[in-house]
């Protein structure tokens, strides 16, 4: 097939139609399911299987849409709890995640395209017509430019995108004239003030109304952003200029790009995580895949495949290497120093690398590509076919990418959804889930790449947990925490625009779909834009640094490339081969490998040594601190104490080795102290029409029934105490025995409210804080504490809620009257034949669901009477103390010499401690026999050992610089 051939145009106003060789490679859908469907032990799923879970997907794309339109439009985003619209200004501030909002029906535009790719397109033209007449575009609010960008105009373009296609058609949209396009217009002139920067890197925010550094802006004194927000704007802006053919929202992104591209590291060919717009100069030098860069590298990727632009490719290739060089430790993707790539500069990774295996999907080797051709029609195009495609390119690019994606399966086995940030042994290290989609965009693109029915189970598996743990009655709802199931009161708009479509696209046969998906790319918001534009109004120079190319044979490429012929050559359970060993590598083991350092450095030099593995009692672990500068202090009382002086190492090398190895300690110490306290609790309501689908975060107390230890939890009805207060004794006993009693914070202390209830009858207690407005979505996790005596006498189970939390189940009170909570340490599966059950019951007689059995349950659990954890118990002078559940700690110390430092999961952890490429299961590492370990917060000030670091640091950056 000669390239011409290959690659024919068709004539459109619009620009060539592309035949299928070159929409696979854009979008990286790769043609396998005749290869793997079959495959032996697979167990590919049948066409009426699939229809079901797309059904399924649609059904559940419903429910989040209608009730956003019926109780949040026209707010940007859903409270799913409390059922109402979220509106910047009315709702107490989350921080940057706010930026997003801009009081532009943000959800609505959002989710535009997603209507057409689900065959909603009378609901798409209705909410078409929504935007154009509702949504104003010139608010005195101060936005996002990396969100507005990605979700806002892109969501305008890709459904303007969509609206042609479907008025070309000649069903739907006959009356569009191209309204979301000057809607799109409009708002990238709103978005070009902040590229008003001498580098060209824009500026994070920008007020709609007023633009920067205008009296009335409230923006553009910031000196720094991310390099995915700088780099993630040429997708759309290029896209703005092709269809209005207005080059300037062009050439701007493509400034940022070229300038971010030249400040690259040299040495390594990495970037940092945020950069100054100003000077250029690196801010924050760790790089990593995630969470900061991520968007950045698609993006330099799909420039090319949707613009052409050699130099595009070329940029990507050279930090695809790097990443692979630095970066992959299989199945792992740690971030690293961009100056010394071969030092970690963390020890966890973020759930934003979730989309890292999709694109490798998309990457091909193009070593050269062919000069444009022009076919008979006369439409000039590119045919990216692969020049020097191998099996090996292939398979190297393939293999990390099956291997880093079990490895997030495993972690979403293990927690139902994957946290926010988890730490290299697999243990969480931040507990949210915003239902981010990236895992389910990686899970679409493997599973076109290879066709292995492998992934359909997958994606099955993400809408069964969507379904049991975050639907709730108005939508579904972020998780809190993934440990508990507890909810948060946020849909985010990507969750219409990214998750249902891919989901949907992941079971969807063509025959599904209303248009070819194939004729679009998708953004990093999962926007569609079309391939022709790669035509359409090239106001820009490229630079084509290509000086040769190889001939092609054709008659190699009888076939779409690339093929699983290549990918799997007489192999259909090569991925399944490349999964296998990754099965256990969360509960149990760690995949087996040679870890970065030691293959780099073969049998030479040993690599830095670890915080997790310093043993004070070792002299050669003692010989490798003084060579980095660290001294150990031995104190009266027999503790050790770690402080370091780069200067005062044998060389720059080993002085940042110290600093990182200081770093680690204080981490561990901040981990462990973190551990010792009690972690949140669930409070479930389990009655109708709940069911258990909403799950609010609690804070534990430091006294009474140890929920961790009761897997069953407390379950039974509510009810108002009286006095609201519960600091005197209970007036309607009636009314709370075997109950669990809801009272107000205040007035005395927790464990004397806790007595009272106790003493009338009740199973639990629920206290509800005072503080109008608070939520666990903005304050930190609290803990109550006793009140300085003995409270051994208390067996009951006590739970915080803040004010928002508390509400809902108060109004749940006023609307059904009778409600139940489960009390536990983490939310509880519901059955589906129990849920139907109830809800049976509920509908015949809401006041009598199986009271007996209720009781009987409640008494046996209110019964059980455990000895109180030990915790902290000091006289408290104000009443209602609260004890924050997570500290800083002020030093780092060990109490003995001969002691171990305890990894980041404590001394005897259930789950052994992996570092990157082990090729074993590591030994437990704990303290010694006879051997104790205390983290003391009173050695040495925080402020001490900061002084001491920043002065050490100007002395490592001094030679640093030297050396570079």
């Amino acid at each position: 097939m000669s390239g011409a051939a290959g690659c024919q145009a068709g004539g459109s106003e619009r620009g060539p139609r592309w035949r299928r060789p070159w929409k696979l490679l854009a979008l990286g859908l790769l043609s396998a399911s005749s290869v793997l469907a079959a495959a032996p032990g697979a167990g590919a799923m049948s066409k009426e299987e699939k229809r079901q879970l797309g059904n399924q997907v649609l059904e559940m794309f419903d429910h989040a849409y209608s009730n956003y339109m019926e109780h949040a439009y026209p707010a940007d985003e859903l409270m799913p709890l409390t059922c109402r619209g979220r509106v910047r200004g009315q709702e107490p501030s989350r921080g940057d995640v706010d930026d997003a909002l801009g009081k532009f029906s943000l959800t609505l535009i959002d989710t535009l395209d997603t209507l057409v790719v689900l065959n909603k397109t009378k609901e798409f033209e209705e909410a078409v017509k929504k935007v154009i007449k509702d949504v104003n575009l010139d608010n005195d609010i101060v936005v996002s430019v990396f969100e507005t960008n990605i979700r806002v105009l892109g969501g305008l373009l890709g459904g303007h995108s969509v609206a042609i296609m479907l008025k070309e058609k000649g069903e739907y949209m006959q009356w569009y004239n191209g309204e979301l396009l000057h809607m799109a217009k409009e708002l990238g002139y709103k978005l070009l003030p902040a590229f008003n920067t001498t580098s060209g890197l824009p500026y994070p925010r920008v007020n709609l109304k007023f633009g920067v550094r205008h009296p009335e802006a409230r923006t553009g004194t910031e000196t720094d952003t991310c390099t995915a927000c700088a780099g993630t704007l040429i997708l759309e802006f290029a896209a703005l200029s092709r269809f209005t053919g207005t080059s300037i929202f062009e050439e701007y992104a493509r400034k940022a790009l070229d300038f971010i591209w030249e400040k690259r590291q040299r040495s390594s060919n990495l970037v940092g995580v945020t950069i100054n717009i100003h000077t250029g100069d690196w801010v924050r030098k760790d790089s990593g895949v995630g969470a900061g860069i991520d968007s950045y590298y698609e993006y330099l990727l799909k420039a090319y495949v949707l613009l052409g632009d050699d130099s595009f490719l070329e940029r990507f290739n050279t930090h695809y290497d790097a990443i692979m060089r630095y970066i992959s430790q299989p199945p792992l993707l740690l971030d690293v120093h961009i100056h010394k790539p071969m030092l970690n500069a963390r020890t966890w990774m973020d759930s934003l690398l979730a989309f890292f295996p999709g694109l490798q999907k998309y990457r091909m080797r193009v070593s050269v590509l062919p000069p444009p051709v022009t076919s008979v029609r006369g439409c000039k195009f590119m045919c990216l076919f692969s020049h020097e495609v191998s099996r090996q390119v292939l398979k190297g690019d393939i293999r990390p990418a099956i291997e880093t994606h079990e490895m997030l399966y495993q972690v979403i086995k293990k927690h139902n959804f994957l946290p926010e940030a988890f730490t290299t042994d697999f243990r969480v290290h931040w507990a949210q889930h915003p239902l981010r989609p990236e895992f389910a965009e990686s899970t679409y693109f493997l599973y076109k790449a290879t066709g292995d029915p492998y992934y359909l189970e997958v994606g099955k598996t993400l809408i069964e947990n969507l379904n049991k743990y975050a639907r709730v009655p108005c939508g579904f709802a972020a998780m809190k925490d993934v440990r508990t199931g507890s909810h948060e009161d946020r849909m985010d708009s990507f969750f219409l625009a990214e998750m249902f479509k891919y989901l949907y696209l992941l079971f969807a046969d063509k025959e599904d779909m209303i248009f070819d998906i194939e004729d679009y790319i998708f953004t990093t918001e999962a926007h569609l834009l079309p391939l022709w534009l790669s035509t359409t109004n090239q106001t820009i120079s490229k630079k084509n640094t290509t000086t040769e190319y190889t001939e092609l044979d054709d008659s190699n490429f009888d076939w779409t490339c690339p093929n699983t012929q290549i990918l799997f050559p007489n192999d259909p359970m090569f991925a399944q081969s490349i999964r296998e060993p990754l099965k256990n590598v969360v509960d149990k083991s760690c995949p087996r490998g040679v870890s970065r350092v030691e293959e780099s450095l073969g049998s030479g030099p040993k690599p830095p040594l670890r915080a997790r593995d310093f043993m004070a009692s070792n002299p050669e672990h003692l010989e490798i601190l003084k060579k980095m500068g660290v001294s150990l202090i031995h104190l009266k009382d027999g503790r050790v104490q770690l402080v370091q002086h780069a200067v005062q190492a044998a060389s720059s090398l080993d002085a940042e080795d110290g600093l990182r190895f200081m770093q680690e300690m204080i981490e561990l110490s901040s981990q462990q102290q973190k551990e010792q306290q009690l972690p949140p609790r669930a409070v479930q309501i389990v009655s109708h029409p709940f069911f258990g689908r909403v799950v609010l975060t609690a804070g534990p107390a430091q006294f009474g029934m140890d929920l961790s230890k009761h897997k069953t939890g407390t379950r039974g009805f509510v009810a108002a105490i009286k006095p609201y207060n519960g600091c005197s004794e209970i007036t309607n006993p009636e009314a709370v025995k075997e109950k669990i009693a809801l009272m107000q914070r205040g007035q005395c202390m927790f464990a004397e409210k806790a007595r009272n209830i106790q003493k009338a009858g009740a199973i639990g207690g629920i206290v509800i804080d005072d503080n109008e407005g608070s939520s666990s979505d903005t304050a930190p996790l609290f803990q109550m504490a006793g009140d300085g005596k003995n409270t051994d006498d208390i067996t009951i189970p006590m739970l915080f809620l803040f004010n928002k939390e508390g509400n809902i189940i108060l109004d749940a009170i006023r609307e059904y009257e009778a409600v139940e909570v489960l009390l536990s340490d983490k939310a509880k599966d519901r059955d589906l034949e129990v849920e139907n059950m109830d809800q049976k019951s509920a509908e015949n007689d809401s006041h009598k669901q199986n009271s007996e059995e209720d009781t009987s349950s409640s008494q046996d659990v209110g019964a059980v009477s455990e000895e109180p954890e030990e915790g902290e118990s000091s006289d408290v002078p104000d009443p209602d103390s609260l004890s924050p559940a997570h500290a800083d700690s002020d030093s780092v110390s060990v109490s003995n010499q001969d002691s171990s430092v305890p990894g980041a999961d404590g001394a005897g952890a259930a789950e052994p401690a992996c570092a990157p490429g082990d090729s074993r299961p590591q030994e437990q590492t704990g303290t010694q026999p006879g051997s104790t370990v205390n983290w003391d917060n009173k050695a040495q000030p925080m402020e001490s050992i900061l002084a001491d670091w920043n002065e050490d640091i100007e002395a490592f950056e001094m030679m640093e610089k030297d050396e570079l």
